[in-house]
């Protein structure tokens, strides 16, 4: 093959299966792109190749191996992201595998890799207490400032997603009676999420501020573009390093966005919302993602040892010490 092979390919992978044939979302369009960005700027460094110039074969296994262990020790990614990275690859060699059949056992190679196995640690999230000192950390007398403190306090209400967010156009948000906001998330479902008074007041101030056209990006970046994933990245470790001053157990935790989504999850969970509910408030896919929830939660834990009896005391019916009470015990 001629070592105009894959570009072509990668190139029609996009258009062709993603676009065309799958129909894939943006959600899922950016995920694989943002993957094959970082393996071809890897082997501009390692192979010291032009993207133009690379061959199918020089992504052996060896070099695609090379790439995830640089993902994890030199970019600090977890496990959980290197094996998303992985999908992509094997979503593209399961591609070139039908359209170059003469790269079969390259392709079954590389699709032989396995995943790899990962700590699923109980999930982050911030307490009532640690959200409002996140929220109040913006400079609200800046126009950043107050961008910020609104996409903090959307976040921590309703749970939405970094793609969700920056999705969002100022046609998705409606206000007065019954205030919501609209979004599209993954596998291209929709939802509707309720706003708090509070929430929709300072959203509404916003919008009156942002003065932008229905299909006009809700949130800005400084240079008046829409805002990537990582500007809200870097916006929650900043205000979370900026709370962490009054709130002190914020020097404690790792906060990123989805830590912020977790958190809402965690706050409806303790209001006593039903698993089910909370499902469909995040667009989760199934109940028994919401699962994880339940584990996080140390007051249901503690409530359920509360209710066990402690190992070497007897066992015994209550009986009542007065007259009246023993009368309506035996009812």
């Amino acid at each position: 093959m001629t070592s105009a092979g894959l570009p072509s390919l990668l190139q029609s992978f996009f258009t062709d299966r993603l676009l065309r044939q799958r129909r894939a979302s943006p959600h899922t369009i950016a995920g694989y792109r943002d993957s094959f960005r970082l393996l071809l700027h890897f082997a501009k460094e390692r192979l010291g190749k032009a993207p133009s110039d690379l061959t199918l074969e020089d992504l052996n296994v060896r070099f695609v191996g090379d790439f995830l262990d640089d993902l994890e020790n030199r970019r600090k990614n977890s496990a959980r992201t290197r094996n998303i990275r992985l999908a992509a690859v094997h979503s593209f060699f399961q591609y070139v595998a039908f359209e170059e059949p003469a790269h079969s056992l390259l392709c079954q190679q590389i699709l032989a890799m396995p995943t790899k196995r990962h700590e699923r640690r109980p999930v982050e999230f911030l307490t009532r207490e640690e959200s409002k000192s996140m929220v109040a950390a913006p400079d609200l007398s800046r126009w950043v400032g107050r961008r910020d403190r609104t996409i903090l306090l959307l976040a921590v209400q309703t749970g939405l997603r970094v793609s969700e967010l920056i999705g969002l156009q100022c046609a998705d948000l409606v206000l007065g009676t019954g205030a919501h906001v609209h979004c599209e998330g993954k596998g291209r479902k929709h939802r509707c999420t309720p706003l708090r008074p509070e929430t929709a007041k300072v959203l509404g101030a916003w919008l009156r501020e942002r003065r932008g056209r229905p299909e006009d990006p809700l949130f800005l970046s400084t240079r008046g573009g829409q805002l990537s994933r990582d500007a809200i990245e870097r916006l929650v470790t900043k205000y979370a390093a900026a709370a962490a001053r009054t709130c002190t157990s914020l020097k404690r935790k790792k906060v990123s966005p989805h830590v912020l989504r977790h958190s809402a999850a965690m706050e409806l969970l303790q209001s006593g919302v039903d698993r089910s509910v909370i499902a469909l408030w995040l667009g989760h896919e199934s109940v028994e993602t919401t699962q994880m929830y339940l584990h996080a939660d140390m007051r249901l834990k503690e409530q359920a040892l509360s209710r066990t009896r402690p190992l070497g005391t007897r066992s015994g019916r209550f009986r009542p010490g007065d007259k009246l009470l023993a009368f309506l015990e035996g009812l």
